[in-house]
């Protein structure tokens, strides 16, 4: 063997030891990591059962209500005179419903409204 051979060889050989013993170096920290979360959660206190957690009042919140909405009716006009925003019944724009909503139309119907970054061109694509 020559010694430029003999010198290539010791560089490959100590470059993959060093790679050995970084890796082993990650895993040990990372080990350890795990080793001492595990004795800060033991010190925690425990999660609370079901039966412990707090209960909502009987009568619900105070000044909460819960209603079901729908579109409020749109008053019809003859072509010359235009609707004014104060010739509207309420300002909302939706009315009480004594019934839920049906399945059909609490569902979207397949509009995307494609969020930020998604790809989508928006609302109705």
């Amino acid at each position: 063997m020559d010694s430029a051979e003999v010198t290539t060889a010791a560089g490959v050989w100590q470059s993959g030891l060093a790679q050995v013993l970084g890796g082993l170096v990650v895993v040990a920290i990372l080990i350890g990591a795990f080793v001492l979360g595990m004795r800060v959660r033991d010190k925690e206190s425990p999660t609370p059962k079901p039966e412990e957690h707090p209960h909502r009042p009987e009568g619900g919140l105070p000044g909460e209500s819960s209603e079901y909405r729908r579109p409020a009716e749109m008053p019809h006009t003859d072509g010359e005179h235009r609707l004014m925003p104060y010739e509207l019944k309420n300002g909302s724009g939706t009315e009480t419903s004594p019934e839920p909503p049906s399945e059909e139309k609490r569902k979207w119907d397949g509009i995307s409204s494609g969020g930020f970054g998604s790809g989508g061109t928006g609302h109705g694509d």
